[in-house]
C-alpha cells in the first residue's frame, strides 16, 4: 500500500511522523473520512472544503491548495488501484517542542491513506442493532466545537468506552442541555409518520456530510425533513430509527436504551432512504480513472 506523505507516495512501512508532531503530542490537527464507490470519490470537494474549514477554526494553514488537496485523493486512489475504498485525510500541525504552543510548530504534515474499512458487522445492516445514552455529553461549542472534525476525538472516545462497557457497538450522546446531539462517531435519524427528523447542527451534531446526503435524497424521496431539538423520549416513540456516516453509511437502530423502537427491525422508511443514498453514491463523484 501506498500513503500520501507530504507530497510523496511513500510505502506505508515507511509513512511515519516524528514522536515530536503535535497531531500525536496533542490531537492538534483535523481530519476527514471520505468513501469511493465505483471509481469515483464521493462528495470529495465537499469534505475537502469541510477539511479546510475545521483547519481554519483551528488556525492551522494547509500547506496545498483545496484544487492539489483534490488532486492528491484521487492519486492515492489510483496508485493504489482502488475503486472502492475508505479514505483518511489528515493534516497535523507539525513537529514542535514539547509544549502547548502552536507558534513552535513547523509545516503541517498532510497524510493520506487509502483503504478499506468495516465498522459494524454486517447482520447490523439487515437487523439492526442496538444502542444507549452514555453519560458523557457532547463538548460544548465554546470548548471544542463539535463542527471542528478535529485530531482530539477523546470526547466521543469516552462515549465509545461507554458504548462497549453497555455491550453495544455506538451511543447517543446528549449536550449540556440534555437534547440530543449525535452519536460517538455518527448522525442519528428518526421516522416520524411522514417526517425525517435530526437533530439540528446547533445541539453539537457534527456538520456530516453523509447527514447531507440522506437529508438531500429523503426530500426527493417525499419525507419532510425537520432539525427540532430532540429528546430521548422522542427517539424511544419513533416510527424508526438510523446511524449515519461516511465509513458506516446508513445503519438502522431497533433498540435504544432497551426500548423496542417501531416493530422493532429495519422499517421501509430507512429502506427506501438506503436505496436513495445507495443509487446517489454509486453514481456521482470526482472520478478516479479517467
Amino acid at each position: 500500500m501506498k500513503i500520501y506523505l507530504n507530497g510523496k507516495m511513500v510505502d506505508e512501512q515507511n509513512a511515519v511522523v516524528s514522536v515530536f508532531d503535535h497531531g500525536l503530542l496533542y490531537g492538534d490537527g483535523v481530519f476527514e473520512g471520505i468513501r469511493a464507490y465505483n471509481g469515483r470519490v464521493f462528495k470529495l470537494v465537499e469534505h475537502v472544503a469541510r477539511l479546510y474549514y475545521s483547519a481554519k477554526a483551528i488556525a492551522l494553514t494547509i500547506p496545498m491548495t483545496q484544487e492539489e488537496m483534490i488532486k492528491a485523493v484521487v492519486e492515492t486512489c489510483k496508485v493504489n488501484n482502488l475503486r472502492d475504498c475508505y479514505i483518511r485525510l489528515v493534516v497535523t500541525r507539525g513537529i514542535g517542542t514539547l509544549g502547548l504552543s502552536p507558534k513552535k510548530c513547523g509545516t503541517p504534515q498532510v497524510i493520506i491513506i487509502a483503504a478499506g474499512i468495516q465498522l459494524y458487522p454486517e447482520e447490523y445492516y439487515t437487523k439492526g442493532m442496538s444502542i444507549v445514552t452514555v453519560p458523557t455529553t457532547r463538548n460544548h461549542h465554546n470548548a471544542v466545537n463539535p463542527a471542528i472534525k478535529s485530531l482530539n476525538y477523546l470526547n466521543n472516545i469516552l462515549a465509545k468506552i461507554e458504548a462497549n462497557t453497555a455491550g453495544v457497538e455506538e451511543a447517543i450522546m446528549l449536550n449540556s442541555q440534555g437534547y440530543v446531539a449525535e452519536c460517538t462517531g455518527d448522525n442519528i435519524f428518526l421516522i416520524k409518520g411522514k417526517q425525517l427528523i435530526t437533530p439540528p447542527l446547533s445541539a453539537g451534531a457534527l456538520y456530516g456530510i453523509t447527514r447531507g446526503s440522506v437529508i438531500e435524497v429523503a426530500k426527493e424521496g417525499g419525507f419532510e425533513v425537520v432539525e427540532p431539538n430532540v429528546t430521548r423520549y422522542d427517539v424511544y416513540n419513533a416510527d424508526e430509527c438510523f446511524v449515519t456516516g461516511s465509513a458506516a453509511e446508513l445503519v438502522p437502530v431497533t433498540k435504544v436504551d432497551g426500548r423496542e423502537i417501531g416493530a422493532g427491525v429495519p422499517g421501509e422508511g430507512f429502506k427506501k432512504l438506503l436505496d436513495l443514498f445507495r443509487k446517489l453514491t454509486r453514481s456521482t463523484g470526482t472520478p478516479i480513472f479517467e
